[in-house]
Protein backbone atom coordinates (compact mmCIF):
# COMPACT_ATOMS: atom_id res chain seq x y z
CA UNK A 1 0.00 0.00 0.00
CA UNK A 2 1.54 3.29 -1.14
CA UNK A 3 0.56 6.44 0.70
CA UNK A 4 0.56 9.85 -1.04
CA UNK A 5 4.10 11.06 -1.65
CA UNK A 6 5.90 14.06 -0.20
CA UNK A 7 3.51 14.56 2.72
CA UNK A 8 0.87 12.66 4.61
CA UNK A 9 -1.98 14.46 2.91
CA UNK A 10 -4.45 13.53 0.23
CA UNK A 11 -3.10 15.28 -2.84
CA UNK A 12 -4.82 15.86 -6.18
CA UNK A 13 -8.20 16.30 -4.52
CA UNK A 14 -11.04 18.05 -6.28
CA UNK A 15 -14.63 18.96 -5.55
CA UNK A 16 -16.92 17.16 -7.99
CA UNK A 17 -20.50 18.04 -7.03
CA UNK A 18 -23.14 18.37 -4.34
CA UNK A 19 -25.84 15.72 -4.57
CA UNK A 20 -29.37 16.57 -3.50
CA UNK A 21 -30.77 13.13 -4.37
CA UNK A 22 -29.53 9.67 -5.39
CA UNK A 23 -29.14 10.67 -9.04
CA UNK A 24 -26.06 12.66 -8.02
CA UNK A 25 -24.34 9.92 -5.99
CA UNK A 26 -21.14 8.38 -7.42
CA UNK A 27 -21.78 5.66 -9.95
CA UNK A 28 -18.36 4.07 -10.22
CA UNK A 29 -16.56 1.41 -8.20
CA UNK A 30 -14.03 3.62 -6.43
CA UNK A 31 -14.00 3.17 -2.64
CA UNK A 32 -15.89 5.71 -0.58
CA UNK A 33 -14.60 7.33 2.61
CA UNK A 34 -17.66 8.77 4.33
CA UNK A 35 -17.52 11.60 6.89
CA UNK A 36 -20.44 11.97 9.29
CA UNK A 37 -20.92 14.15 12.33
CA UNK A 38 -22.81 16.98 13.97
CA UNK A 39 -23.19 20.18 12.02
CA UNK A 40 -20.70 22.08 14.21
CA UNK A 41 -18.12 19.35 14.79
CA UNK A 42 -15.72 20.41 12.03
CA UNK A 43 -16.34 18.01 9.14
CA UNK A 44 -15.32 20.52 6.47
CA UNK A 45 -12.26 21.60 8.46
CA UNK A 46 -11.28 17.96 8.90
CA UNK A 47 -11.43 17.35 5.15
CA UNK A 48 -9.46 20.57 4.56
CA UNK A 49 -6.74 19.28 6.88
CA UNK A 50 -6.59 15.89 5.17
CA UNK A 51 -6.10 17.43 1.73
CA UNK A 52 -3.77 20.16 3.02
CA UNK A 53 -5.86 22.99 1.59
CA UNK A 54 -7.47 25.42 3.99
CA UNK A 55 -10.37 26.52 1.79
CA UNK A 56 -10.97 23.24 -0.03
CA UNK A 57 -14.24 22.21 1.62
CA UNK A 58 -16.10 25.41 2.40
CA UNK A 59 -16.50 26.05 6.11
CA UNK A 60 -19.79 27.78 6.88
CA UNK A 61 -20.00 30.38 9.64
CA UNK A 62 -23.49 29.08 10.38
CA UNK A 63 -23.99 25.49 11.58
CA UNK A 64 -26.49 23.35 9.72
CA UNK A 65 -25.75 24.73 6.26
CA UNK A 66 -24.38 21.55 4.67
CA UNK A 67 -27.63 20.14 3.31
CA UNK A 68 -26.25 18.11 0.41
CA UNK A 69 -24.01 15.09 0.07
CA UNK A 70 -20.78 16.80 -1.00
CA UNK A 71 -18.49 14.67 -3.15
CA UNK A 72 -14.74 15.05 -3.56
CA UNK A 73 -12.38 12.88 -5.60
CA UNK A 74 -8.90 12.31 -4.12
CA UNK A 75 -5.87 10.75 -5.79
CA UNK A 76 -8.24 9.75 -8.61
CA UNK A 77 -8.84 6.59 -6.62
CA UNK A 78 -11.29 7.31 -3.82
CA UNK A 79 -14.33 9.42 -3.04
CA UNK A 80 -14.48 11.63 0.04
CA UNK A 81 -18.17 11.83 0.92
CA UNK A 82 -19.24 14.65 3.23
CA UNK A 83 -22.70 13.90 4.61
CA UNK A 84 -25.02 16.66 5.85
CA UNK A 85 -24.32 17.63 9.43
CA UNK A 86 -26.94 16.54 11.94
CA UNK A 87 -28.16 17.69 15.32
CA UNK A 88 -28.27 21.48 14.92
CA UNK A 89 -31.01 22.62 17.29
CA UNK A 90 -32.18 25.60 15.21
CA UNK A 91 -32.76 23.55 12.07
CA UNK A 92 -36.45 23.33 11.22
CA UNK A 93 -38.25 20.02 11.57
CA UNK A 94 -38.87 19.98 7.82
CA UNK A 95 -35.19 20.53 7.04
CA UNK A 96 -34.12 17.88 9.57
CA UNK A 97 -36.44 15.43 7.88
CA UNK A 98 -34.99 16.31 4.48
CA UNK A 99 -31.33 15.88 5.41
CA UNK A 100 -32.05 12.76 7.45
CA UNK A 101 -33.75 11.22 4.42
CA UNK A 102 -30.80 12.24 2.22
CA UNK A 103 -28.27 10.65 4.60
CA UNK A 104 -30.36 7.48 4.77
CA UNK A 105 -30.72 7.38 0.98
CA UNK A 106 -26.97 7.75 0.43
CA UNK A 107 -25.93 5.15 3.00
CA UNK A 108 -28.33 2.55 1.69
CA UNK A 109 -27.61 3.25 -1.98
CA UNK A 110 -23.83 3.17 -1.67
CA UNK A 111 -23.26 0.87 1.29
CA UNK A 112 -21.35 -1.81 -0.64
CA UNK A 113 -18.72 0.76 -1.73
CA UNK A 114 -18.02 2.31 1.69
CA UNK A 115 -14.37 1.61 2.51
CA UNK A 116 -14.28 3.66 5.73
CA UNK A 117 -17.05 5.30 7.72
CA UNK A 118 -15.48 8.19 9.63
CA UNK A 119 -17.63 9.43 12.51
CA UNK A 120 -16.38 12.81 13.73
CA UNK A 121 -17.07 13.79 17.35
CA UNK A 122 -15.94 16.60 19.63
CA UNK A 123 -13.33 15.13 21.99
CA UNK A 124 -14.16 17.73 24.64
CA UNK A 125 -17.68 16.44 25.26
CA UNK A 126 -19.55 13.19 25.58
CA UNK A 127 -20.91 12.02 22.23
CA UNK A 128 -24.53 13.03 21.71
CA UNK A 129 -27.53 10.75 21.28
CA UNK A 130 -27.29 11.41 17.53
CA UNK A 131 -23.63 10.36 17.57
CA UNK A 132 -24.56 7.16 19.38
CA UNK A 133 -27.29 6.39 16.86
CA UNK A 134 -24.89 6.92 13.96
CA UNK A 135 -22.25 4.65 15.55
CA UNK A 136 -24.87 1.98 16.27
CA UNK A 137 -26.17 2.20 12.71
CA UNK A 138 -22.70 1.83 11.19
CA UNK A 139 -21.90 -1.17 13.37
CA UNK A 140 -25.27 -2.83 12.76
CA UNK A 141 -24.55 -2.84 9.03
CA UNK A 142 -20.95 -3.97 9.49
CA UNK A 143 -19.44 -0.80 8.05
CA UNK A 144 -15.70 -0.29 8.72
CA UNK A 145 -16.09 2.37 11.39
CA UNK A 146 -13.42 4.72 12.69
CA UNK A 147 -13.91 7.70 15.00
CA UNK A 148 -12.14 11.03 14.58
CA UNK A 149 -12.14 12.83 17.94
CA UNK A 150 -11.73 16.40 16.71
CA UNK A 151 -10.65 19.55 18.58
CA UNK A 152 -7.95 17.77 20.58
CA UNK A 153 -5.95 21.02 20.52
CA UNK A 154 -8.53 22.47 22.91
CA UNK A 155 -7.50 20.01 25.63
CA UNK A 156 -4.39 19.70 27.74
CA UNK A 157 -2.25 16.76 26.56
CA UNK A 158 -2.87 15.04 29.90
CA UNK A 159 -6.64 15.09 29.24
CA UNK A 160 -6.65 13.45 25.82
CA UNK A 161 -6.41 9.78 26.80
CA UNK A 162 -9.18 10.11 29.36
CA UNK A 163 -11.51 11.80 26.87
CA UNK A 164 -10.83 9.11 24.26
CA UNK A 165 -11.92 6.55 26.86
CA UNK A 166 -15.11 8.53 27.44
CA UNK A 167 -15.85 8.54 23.71
CA UNK A 168 -15.30 4.79 23.44
CA UNK A 169 -17.45 4.09 26.47
CA UNK A 170 -20.37 6.34 25.48
CA UNK A 171 -20.39 5.05 21.90
CA UNK A 172 -19.99 1.50 23.25
CA UNK A 173 -17.24 0.69 20.78
CA UNK A 174 -15.06 -2.44 20.82
CA UNK A 175 -11.30 -2.03 20.88
CA UNK A 176 -11.20 -3.00 17.22
CA UNK A 177 -12.73 0.37 16.27
CA UNK A 178 -9.98 3.00 16.11
CA UNK A 179 -10.54 6.34 17.83
CA UNK A 180 -8.05 8.98 16.70
CA UNK A 181 -7.34 12.19 18.63
CA UNK A 182 -7.38 14.86 15.95
CA UNK A 183 -7.10 18.60 15.45
CA UNK A 184 -8.27 20.06 12.17
CA UNK A 185 -6.58 23.31 13.18
CA UNK A 186 -3.20 21.92 14.22
CA UNK A 187 -3.31 18.76 11.99
CA UNK A 188 -2.70 16.56 15.03
CA UNK A 189 -3.58 12.98 14.14
CA UNK A 190 -3.67 13.62 10.39
CA UNK A 191 -1.12 10.90 9.61
CA UNK A 192 -3.13 8.36 11.62
CA UNK A 193 -6.38 9.26 9.86
CA UNK A 194 -4.82 9.02 6.40
CA UNK A 195 -3.23 5.67 7.25
CA UNK A 196 -6.65 4.48 8.38
CA UNK A 197 -8.20 5.71 5.12
CA UNK A 198 -5.71 3.75 3.01
CA UNK A 199 -5.62 0.68 5.26
CA UNK A 200 -6.75 -2.37 3.35
CA UNK A 201 -7.13 -0.48 0.08
CA UNK A 202 -4.29 -2.31 -1.61
CA UNK A 203 -1.82 -0.94 -4.10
Amino acid sequence: MHLPVNAMILRNAQFVRSAADPSGFPGDGRPRVVFAGRSNVGKSSTINSLVGRKGFARVSASPGKTVFVNLFLAENRLWLVDLPGYGYSKTSAREKERYSALIDAYLHADMKNIHRFMLIVDIRHEPTADDRLMAEWAQSYGLPLAVIANKADKLKPSQVAGQLSVVRSVLDLPESVPIIAFSAEKHTGRDEVIKEIFSGMGE
